[in-house]
């Protein structure tokens, strides 16, 4: 597996379809003027994956910015999700065609069970796979999904997911989770991958100094090193641009290790056994 030389460079998913392994997030981003110059600037920096939710309230922001980008539809990868309340069969279908209208688009790239809500997640997936078939969504995949819950889904599904979305960090690798994904060809990406600002840990701040750049910096470039697609969020113009510089410089196997073994199993986001 290659390592990413450029903002734009693509992984293939396990159908074949094409994902940039950097993106922005756009969680927290207040719908109208600020998602929507933060989506401009990821894309006037070279991004072209855009990773929003239901959840965020920002669809319609993300939708308009993408338009007025100048960037044709096809070189855009976007990514919405499912939310809770609107988990179940015919509930989903209907959730998605409000996230079509709100993004003002025909076809998702990538749609997600955003959590696995008990006794409803099975059944939100099958809507997924629907879509996928209809070739509404050209990739569909979960979120927050650990190692029971792919277990019960892998055991009834027609088409397996493309994509596990987690909270990743170097606080939280949860390596046995991404060798199960590993073993079924779902790519891990991560949310959360700066942890949330809390980035003052002394072996990032040495490998910054080092390689004369930000801890952020080298948290990212660590995940695309590690095979991990990662969707940084920002609404800072210039944060957005920093956040794909990552190409000038590579880790040590041993500085990956290193980081690596940071890991506590720390989350800074809720934990998905309880949560949903």
């Amino acid at each position: 597996m290659g390592v990413a030389k450029h903002v734009a460079d693509t992984v293939e998913l396990a159908n074949g379809v094409k994902m940039p392994w950097l993106g922005l997030g756009v969680w927290q981003a207040a719908d109208g003027a600020e998602v929507e110059t933060a989506v401009r600037a990821a894309i006037e920096a070279g991004y072209r994956s855009i990773d929003t939710a239901a959840a965020y309230q920002n669809e319609e922001g993300v939708g308009r910015a993408i338009r007025e980008s100048g960037v044709k539809r096809d070189e855009l990868f976007i990514t919405t999700k499912v939310w809770n309340a609107d988990q179940g069969y015919e509930s989903t279908l209907r959730a998605f065609e409000l996230s079509c209208q709100k993004l003002g688009l025909d076809v998702i790239d990538l749609y997600l069970v955003h959590w696995p809500v008990t006794g409803k997640y099975k059944e939100t997936y099958r809507a997924l796979e629907k879509l996928y078939q209809d070739g509404s969504v050209r990739a569909i995949g979960v979120s927050n999904f650990l190692a029971p819950h792919l277990h019960d889904l892998l055991g009834e599904c027609e088409v397996k997911p493309m994509v596990n979305q987690l909270e990743f960090h170097p606080l939280l690798t949860q390596p046995s989770l991404q060798s199960l994904c590993g073993e079924h060809s779902i790519r891990v990406e991560a949310w959360s991958p700066l942890m949330q600002g809390k980035l003052d840990l002394p072996l990032l701040q040495e490998l910054a100094d080092k390689y004369g750049k930000s801890p952020a910096q080298i948290v990212l470039r660590w995940d695309l090193q590690r095979g991990v697609i990662t969707i940084p969020k920002s609404v800072k113009p210039a944060r957005i641009a920093a956040n794909a510089d990552l190409f000038d410089f590579s880790l040590s196997d041993a500085e990956v290790a290193a980081i690596d073994a940071l890991d506590e199993g720390r989350r800074f986001g809720p934990d998905p056994m309880t949560f949903a």
